[in-house]
């Protein structure tokens, strides 16, 4: 046991074994509920909160980041029991060591998460054209072709201010509903056009169930 120990804190298997007590930490919150599994954030695009998640092939960065380093110690550990001499001959030996096993570990880890892609399916985040087709609540007094606000829902119930303008002579006042036609990505602003629910053949008078 004592072996076990002076190895694994010795130079230079105790970069990685720091590395893996922060690893089992993490997932000990996560079993716990008390962090994302996944290793990013979920937010809408108002907030800006949304985050990239992914890293060797496409798994979540989490996942790829513990097998790295899992596989890191491992090889050091070995290395450290089996090529690494005491001494002062062994701190430059060690520091080869310490340098091969990151490559080593780097694409050991990229076979390793290959057959893993397929549990991950790729996530996109929220988009501002997810919007277009939606129908707004109208926020400011006024809309014209350099002003106007709104507040439009997501289909996950989210909602989002957003900045909207209007061409024509149908006024649309703080209130009225709007129906979001088009995104202006230069401007960043939506078109937006009175919306009557009576003409929408899915809520329409007509509409029958």
């Amino acid at each position: 046991m004592g072996a076990f120990i002076a190895a694994a804190t010795g130079f230079p298997a105790v970069v990685f074994t720091a590395a893996l007590a922060v690893v089992v930490l993490y997932w000990l919150l996560v079993a716990l509920g008390a962090a994302d599994a996944h290793g990013h954030g979920h937010g809408h695009f108002h907030s800006r909160a949304h985050s990239g998640g992914r890293w060797l092939g496409g798994v979540p960065v989490t996942l790829a980041f513990s097998l790295f380093v899992a596989v890191g110690w491992l090889i050091s550990f070995c290395a450290s029991v089996l090529l690494v001499p005491s001494g002062p001959a062994g701190v430059l030996v060690g520091a080869v060591v310490l340098i091969g096993t990151g490559f080593v570990s780097w694409y050991a880890t990229k076979l390793l998460v290959r057959p893993l892609h397929r549990l991950f399916p790729d996530e996109h985040g929220p988009s501002r054209l997810d919007f277009v087709g939606l129908t707004c609540t109208i926020r400011t007094g006024r809309v014209d072709a350099d002003f106007g606000q709104a507040e439009v829902r997501a289909a996950d119930g989210s909602a989002a201010t957003v900045q909207v303008r209007q061409t024509g002579n149908d006024a649309l006042a703080g209130g009225s509903t709007g129906l979001l036609y088009a995104y202006d990505e230069p401007g960043e602003f939506f078109w937006v056009a009175p919306y009557d629910s009576a003409l929408d053949p899915r809520t329409g008078p007509g509409t029958t169930g």
